[in-house]
């Protein structure tokens, strides 16, 4: 299972309607989650690493993350997040 984090320009970002996806935020903080569905988001704000058994991965604002459905992970938030998400 594999996250997979992607620049996109102005033009991708209006076609997948980004800007209408709700927004979530979370204080600096670490938390255990595991996606039950695939997710993806758009940051707005912030600076996350996240870790699995396999790999660790830093993104942050103007990143486009792609969290894969049975992901099991460890959200390390060192500066508080803003983003647009999206399920399934």
């Amino acid at each position: 299972m594999k996250i997979v984090i992607q620049k996109l320009t102005d033009d991708q970002i209006r076609l997948l309607g980004i800007k209408q996806w709700p927004v979530w935020t979370k204080e600096i903080s670490e938390f255990d989650w595991f996606y039950d569905e695939r997710e993806q988001c758009y940051l707005l704000e912030g600076q996350v690493r996240v870790d699995t058994e396999f790999a660790s991965v830093e993104f942050g604002k103007g990143d486009f993350v792609t969290f894969p459905k049975g992901l099991q992970c460890k959200w390390r938030i060192s500066q508080a997040v803003r983003k647009h998400y999206n399920f399934g």
